[in-house]
């Protein structure tokens, strides 16, 4: 069969190269009411910076100080309840220069449980999982907890995988703004979370066949291993090796390879989008052979074309891999047109399509994009879990 997204030929894209040391250049952050952060670079376009401080500005000075008190209130619960910071951990916060803002908001609570703080603004990536330049994945290896909220996700990236190895405890946070920070699924009961994530153990056992459909047209049928279900995105990664996204709610799994056909219809988000006119992937032995639904489809044969462009020439179809599936668990998150929290929303499921290492599968491609459905219904085997959003369970 041939897959109308195979590309033939076509130049390849060569490497990018990171500096092989990294030179420590301290920069201060502006705590304005900017999304923007100026700061010192060194030759690689990283800055560290472990002892920040911000300015007050002088303008709405009764907003900001409302702002800053959520800030504080977020990143106390990141450090002091999703993951558990103590005196002996070694941190590091990833951020970039649309998150600045957050990274120093973590920064500051991180340091009133330990000194061992390292605060990193990184370049902004190209795209959900992309690699970090080397002297950050390097640092990365000597952590015991990494917290990154960036603009693209580091989730699934070799530099996290190999951290978890190491021991780290990760904590994502890809798309994070600082409105989501303050409001919305970061808000919600994490420990509640969990207890409603570990009900549904029952529930998934020995079900192997995954059938899900929606009025707007999806009907997907695919294999899962009842085993690899992931019920950790629970808000709580107190532990070496864990990894979580926050805000976190969420329960997912690799579809196993080869096994998925059928239709998926994405109505809610795609990426960092709100979707306007729903986007239709048809699905073969688990690859995208094509995807129709006006100008978002033709951004997304777009990114995923120049994604394919930089695998080798037997490799580039796998860019088009269905890698995860799950659905949401957090009655606080919104549907925002950011993956980060859409995926979270009660109710909601979600596709992703390209890598799929990350749980355990072989399409090693470097981007990893997940669509929403808003209403949609599942089955496991007979089980409907379910219904047009609502839970039935």
């Amino acid at each position: 069969m041939v897959r109308p997204f195979r590309r033939k030929g076509g130049k390849e894209h060569p490497p990018i190269k990171d500096d092989e040391e990294l030179i420590g250049v301290v920069g201060e952050i502006d705590d304005k009411a900017s999304d923007e952060v100026t700061i010192g670079e060194n030759s690689s376009g990283v800055v560290l910076n472990n002892n920040t401080e911000s300015d007050s500005g002088s303008s709405d000075e009764e907003v900001e100080e409302d702002i800053a008190s959520l800030l504080k209130k977020s990143s106390q619960t990141v450090i002091r309840t999703c993951l558990d910071i103590r005196r002996a951990d070694n941190i590091l916060i990833v951020c970039d220069p649309t998150t600045g803002e957050i990274g120093q908001a973590l920064h500051e609570a991180a340091i009133e449980r330990t000194d061992r703080v390292l605060l990193i603004v990184m370049p902004k990536g190209r795209h959900h999982g992309d690699e970090p330049p080397t002297p950050v994945a390097n640092l990365m290896r000597q952590q015991s907890v990494i917290i990154a909220p960036t603009r693209y996700s580091l989730t699934h990236t070799r530099a996290i995988r190999q951290a978890l190895r190491d021991g780290a405890r990760v904590a994502t946070m890809p798309g994070m703004n600082v409105e989501m920070f303050t409001k919305g699924g970061i808000s919600a009961d994490f420990t509640e979370i969990k207890r409603k994530i570990s009900e549904l153990s029952p529930v998934l056992r020995r079900r192997r066949i995954v059938n899900v459909k929606s009025k707007n047209g999806t009907d997907v049928t695919f294999e899962v291993n009842w085993r690899e279900w992931k019920m950790d995105d629970n808000g709580i990664c107190n532990r070496p090796k864990m990894l979580t996204n926050l805000p976190a709610g969420k329960v997912f799994v690799l579809p196993r390879e080869n096994s998925m056909n059928g239709t998926i219809v994405i109505d809610g988000s795609w990426e960092s989008n709100l979707i306007d006119e729903p986007v239709t992937f048809i699905i073969e032995e688990g690859l995208v052979i094509d995807v129709k639904g006006g100008a978002i489809a033709a951004s997304i044969r777009q990114e995923f074309g120049e994604a394919a462009r930089r695998q080798n020439v037997k490799h580039r179809e796998n860019v088009w891999t269905v890698a995860e599936f799950g659905f949401g668990m957090n009655p606080m998150a919104r549907l925002l047109g950011n993956v980060l929290e859409d995926e979270k929303r009660l109710g909601t499921c979600y596709f992703a399509v390209g890598d799929n290492t990350s749980l355990g599968g072989s399409a090693a491609v470097g981007i990893h994009i997940p669509g929403v459905l808003k209403k949609a219904s599942v089955w496991l085997d007979d089980t409907q879990i379910i219904e047009d959003g609502k839970f039935l369970i």
